[in-house]
Formats: structure tokens, C-alpha cells, sequence
């Protein structure tokens, strides 16, 4: 009871995050499972092509999520490429990520495939990653895992100051840091 309790409240909190334009959807850039069709262990399909073998050297790099710096409401601070803020989640004192389940549901990880990209004023240098519990790579930025809130839309920035999932979510700035409270 106290688990649904709590649940509930947490909600409340991620709620007050905002619901115009981009309540309900998440972030373009999450990951999502569409394809029911299996791969074979040891084939690859490119988008719109033919499956290749994994001797192929003509299939494409893997590429890292880009992150950029754009003007806000907190000063410049990250998003990704296509305009989605990105947050830290000051419980994480480390670069080992702290949210999974429900959290990561509301505060999806910025995924990567590959070396993060830096564009504006963001440091190739602060750019890293670390892994998941689920393999999965997740971005880092001055050593703090990198997460969308679901419920923004693109260049919207609604959640920063928010407590939640036992910590606080804080826009980043270029420094690394979290933008002031």
C-alpha cells in the first residue's frame, strides 16, 4: 500500500512538470521497439537495404547522439540535436545511473549508439557514457548519466527545479554543472 502510495505521489510531482503541447508523448529520441520481425544472430539489415554479413565493411559507422547547447529561461544548457532538454538527476553522485523502472519511464536516459557528439558550446571533453543494467549505453556529461523528461516537447524546458524519484532533476549548463536551483 505504501509503494502505490508513493507512486501516486510521485506522479503528482512529474504532473506539475507541465501538460501543454507535449503532455502524454515521449521524446522522439527515446527508443522504442516497433518491428516484430527477428534478425538473424549474424546479419544486419541497414535502413532500407539488404541484409548484410557482419564481414561487410560497407555498412554504416555506428553514430553518437549529438548534444548541442541552445539559449533558456536558466541560461544556455544541453539538449540533444533534435531540441530535446536534457536533465541531470542530482541523487546520482556518480556516473552510475540511479533511475530505472518507474523513474526511467518518466525520465527516459539519453541513449547512445557509439561516441556521443558535442556541437555549440558543449565540451567533447565532459561528453562520456556509461552502461546500463540493461546494456544499454547511456550518455554522461561531466560524469552525471544524461535523461529527457517524456513529457516535453521539443525546446520546451518544464521540469527544472523538480523533486522527484527521490532527487532533484536540474537542467545541465556547458560547465558540467546543474543550472542554479
Amino acid at each position: 500500500m505504501r509503494t502505490i502510495a508513493m507512486l501516486a505521489a510521485c506522479g503528482l510531482v512529474l504532473a506539475g512538470c507541465g501538460s501543454d503541447s507535449g503532455a502524454g508523448s515521449a521524446p522522439a529520441s527515446s527508443p522504442t521497439a516497433s518491428s516484430s520481425a527477428q534478425p538473424s544472430p549474424d546479419a544486419t539489415t541497414p535502413p532500407g537495404g539488404t541484409p548484410t554479413s557482419p564481414a561487410d565493411t560497407s555498412a554504416p559507422p555506428r553514430t553518437g547522439t549529438g548534444i548541442k547547447t541552445a539559449a533558456s529561461d536558466f541560461g544556455p544548457m544541453l539538449f540533444d540535436t533534435t531540441g530535446q532538454a536534457i536533465y541531470l538527476f542530482d541523487k546520482e553522485t556518480s556516473s552510475a545511473p540511479a533511475c530505472y523502472s518507474a523513474c526511467a519511464v518518466a525520465w527516459p536516459p539519453v541513449l547512445t549508439d557509439g561516441s556521443p557528439t558535442a556541437a555549440g558550446e558543449v565540451k567533447q571533453s565532459l561528453l562520456g557514457t556509461t552502461k546500463r543494467t540493461d546494456g544499454s549505453t547511456q550518455v554522461t556529461y561531466g560524469g552525471h548519466p544524461l535523461y529527457y523528461y517524456a513529457h516535453e516537447g521539443k525546446n520546451e524546458v518544464k521540469c527544472h527545479n523538480i523533486t522527484g524519484f527521490g532527487g532533484l532533476w536540474l537542467v545541465v549548463t556547458p560547465s558540467g554543472d546543474a543550472a542554479p536551483a
